[in-house]
């Protein structure tokens, strides 16, 4: 925060990491999934002469706020409220095909975080929403109509939360009394039950979290949108995403092994499947993470990972299951009979 209480100004993650992988070229057309401050968007128009740009992002204040820059670019930038895994149809529509970069930085945004009334940290009381459209299901409504199993799936596989079944029986048993509506009391509840560490992240930090990814299916969406890129981008044009956690960067990782055709070899018990034609080259063998620099003056930027890799000339694939499956959450066991 800076004074007197205003918002810190959004600062982009791996900046010049992110245009270093992309590569803008003068005259290219590029898509931004995820618009959010225009960090991104600004610095590839400025880097690239001639360039157009759409950027994409689900939040109607994010879309908004970037009139200004949609204004100054004088015709290179278009914007639209839409979700980035549908940024193939947003480029069809908008006539951007074939694409010559995307970049997507995957997560809540700062500025959504320091407004309150949208429900998504503990660090202020508001209403327990979380959603970055504005529509659909709330994070309260997640809290008070799931029932245990699922809120315990939920809180342990999007949010990596060891005391998940713990927390969730606490839900449904404080639910029973009133229905849970603030961070507050949410958080409260939650750190009643996880043991924080001294210096530590709070201890509702793991749930908020996967309330968050549940309430935006953001997992879904990432999936979509990777083989939506797919789709859409020309030979030697260049996909960059930025992760923020372990469970973004996995889709993502495996997303690119599988499409660059680094695949595990098989075994005289079980045989390599046929392996199908690649449609990426990687760009970076491995994730590339932030300077000590950067995650000193941005903390943001410490659980950062990007990768990124090239469209080649085969034509695109159909959808990993595995890939679908890792965005989901199981279905809870059935309850035993006493």
């Amino acid at each position: 925060m800076t004074g007197q209480g205003e918002p810190a100004r959004h600062v982009p993650v791996l900046l010049a990491e992110v245009l270093a992988a992309l590569a803008p070229r003068p005259g290219g057309r590029y898509l931004d999934g995820t618009f959010g401050a225009g960090g991104y968007s600004r610095a590839i128009l400025d880097a690239a002469p001639h360039s157009i740009l759409l950027g994409l992002d689900r939040d109607p204040s994010a879309i908004a706020g970037g009139a200004d820059l949609v204004a100054a670019m004088a015709g290179r930038l278009t914007l639209s409220q839409a979700r980035f895994g549908d940024l193939a149809a947003e480029a069809e529509r908008f006539r951007m095909v074939p694409l010559d970069g995307v970049v997507l930085d995957i997560g809540v945004s700062s500025m959504q975080i320091d407004q309150p009334e949208r429900g998504f940290s503990f660090r202020f009381d508001g209403p327990l929403d979380m959603r970055m459209s504005g529509d659909g299901q709330s994070a309260a409504d997640i809290v008070n109509e799931a029932e245990e199993g699922l809120l315990a799936n939920i809180f342990y596989h999007y949010g990596e939360e060891r005391r998940s079944r713990a927390v969730a029986r606490a839900v449904v048993e404080a639910r029973r009394r009133a229905p849970l509506g603030t961070t507050k009391q949410l958080a409260d509840l939650v750190a009643g039950i996880v043991r924080g560490e001294p210096g530590g992240a709070h201890p509702a930090t793991r749930v908020f979290q996967a309330l968050r990814i549940a309430v935006n299916d953001e997992l879904g969406e990432l999936v979509r949108a990777l083989h939506a890129a797919e789709a859409v981008l020309k030979p030697g044009g260049r996909l960059v995403v930025v992760t923020f956690h372990s469970l973004e960067d996995r889709i993502v990782k495996q997303f690119l092994a599988e499409r660059s055709g680094r695949v595990p070899a098989g075994s005289r018990h079980a045989p390599a499947a046929a392996v199908a034609q690649p449609t990426f080259r990687l760009v970076e063998r491995g994730a590339v993470a932030p300077s000590e620099a950067e995650m000193r003056s941005n903390p943001r930027a410490r659980s950062a990972k990007l990768r990124a890799a090239e469209r080649n000339e085969a034509p695109p694939r159909r959808a990993e299951a595995g890939l679908v499956a890792l965005a989901g959450i199981p279905d809870p066991a059935p309850r035993r009979r006493s």
